[in-house]
């Protein structure tokens, strides 16, 4: 028997933008029915009782860091995809900043086959903006989109030659490929460690400017105007980026943006004396940067929520503040951290779907992150109101730099389902 019915779930439809009680029938990997009544009769299939917990699309989580090739003591795929699993997360899409960076369709074809061995999820690769992400010559885009590349950036190392970015911008739109940019001032944000103002005075840490972040989207957005390229800005996470993020969507730019777990949920003074499983980059900013991502992720003007999950070991994190690794990890904890929102009413659930599920997907051409009918039955079910403390040693990365190491939470993953199979249960 192929068929699987998901009985007395409280379905999370972000297309619908609803939270109501009903039931799903699965068929050879595929939602084939959906039903407003909770307990729907006379189906013959194998019967899960969601037990009035939630069930929602699999989390599509952009900008995942693997360390494969080149640091698998960090983290490998088989670790990352058990953590994905395990954190409702059922696509995710990879970073080109591996050791050698994934700038040739050699490289990408070992990633796929490697992730296709290992990890129990979709496993999305993007591919290097530049060779050897050193912003001087473009990388075939063409070749790698044959083998598979879903999107091309250089991550944080930003393209500091505004013609070399102008001409990927202008190839990458004649083949339709999506550009995604991390918007910062390159030269202003170089050796920063924190956001600058009275807190990184008080440490005595480099600081820099939110502005920096707004120059590199202005550039960034004057270039998408110049060439129409499908761009996407992968963190926002200062409020004074946001006027020209809504104006270029205003004037019908194909622009879209994300931000982090983090930065909705963290700010400045988390870092207090000097915790470095808070450096995060960009760094985190104010409270009140925090409180305008989250409306703009409420109001639709952020539109993507990633976890930026980035694996470093215990070496390059117990460091003076200044010198330690940036990056935390988040794929496991993203869910529950960013139940923190929901709790305490800032974001609905179908809201926070949106950015977690629906948008992603739709960015990248994926028919999931949806629970409609004829959508791939990747899925998750959870309890939004269990409470639990963190135990970063129990986290299945391999890494463990996780900011919320014992933290109280509240929001367990009881399963995950990606194409129909089980791959996580509680």
């Amino acid at each position: 028997m192929t068929k699987t019915l998901f009985i007395n779930a409280r379905l999370i439809d972000p297309e619908a933008n609803s939270a109501a009680p009903g039931a799903l029938l699965i068929d050879n990997g595929v939602i084939v029915d959906r039903f407003d009544s909770p307990t729907p009769q006379g189906i013959e299939a194998e019967v899960i009782d969601a037990g009035g917990k939630c069930l929602a699309p699999g989390i599509v989580d952009i900008g995942v860091k693997v360390g494969e090739p080149g640091e698998r003591h960090k983290e490998s795929y088989g670790t990352a995809g058990q953590a994905a699993a395990a954190g409702g997360v059922t696509t995710i899409v990879t970073r080109p900043d591996t050791t050698p960076c994934i700038d040739m369709p050699e490289v990408l074809e070992f990633i796929r086959r490697r992730a296709n061995e290992a990890a129990p999820v979709n496993v999305l690769p993007m591919a290097a903006l530049t060779k050897g992400r050193e912003g001087r010559e473009m990388t075939e885009f063409g070749l790698l989109m044959d083998a598979g590349a879903v999107a091309f950036t250089d991550c944080d190392h930003v393209v500091a030659n505004t013609k070399v970015l102008a001409r990927a911008m202008s190839y990458a739109r004649s083949l339709g490929a999506l550009v995604m940019g991390h918007p910062q001032e390159p030269t202003l944000s170089k050796g920063a460690a924190v956001s600058s103002g009275k807190f990184a005075t008080l440490r005595g840490l480099p600081g820099v400017s939110p502005m920096a972040e707004r120059m590199g989207l202005d550039r960034d957005i004057a270039l998408v105007e110049m060439t129409g390229v499908r761009y996407h800005a992968d963190a926002i996470t200062a409020s004074r980026t946001l006027p020209p993020l809504e104006r270029a969507k205003a004037n019908g730019f194909d622009v879209t943006a994300g931000t982090s777990m983090h930065h909705l949920t963290l700010n400045e003074l988390d870092v207090a004396d000097y915790r470095t499983f808070f450096k995060v980059k960009p760094p985190l900013r104010a409270e009140e940067d925090r409180m305008a991502m989250v409306a703009a992720v409420r109001d639709g003007l952020i539109d993507i929520i990633g976890s930026f999950h980035t694996p470093q070991d215990e070496e390059s994190k117990r460091l003076p503040y200044e010198e330690a690794a940036s990056g935390a990890v988040g794929l496991e904890t993203m869910l529950p951290v960013l139940l923190r929102l929901y709790h305490s009413g800032e974001l609905e659930l179908p809201t926070l779907f949106r950015a977690l599920s629906l948008n992603p997907a739709k960015r990248l051409g994926l028919a999931s992150g949806r629970v409609s009918k004829g959508a791939p039955a990747d899925l998750v079910m959870f309890d939004a109101d269990k409470p639990f403390v963190l135990d970063r040693f129990k986290l299945k990365s391999k890494s463990k730099n996780t900011p919320f190491d014992s933290a109280r939470l509240q929001g367990k993953v009881l399963g995950t389902w990606v194409n129909g199979t089980r791959v996580f249960e509680a």
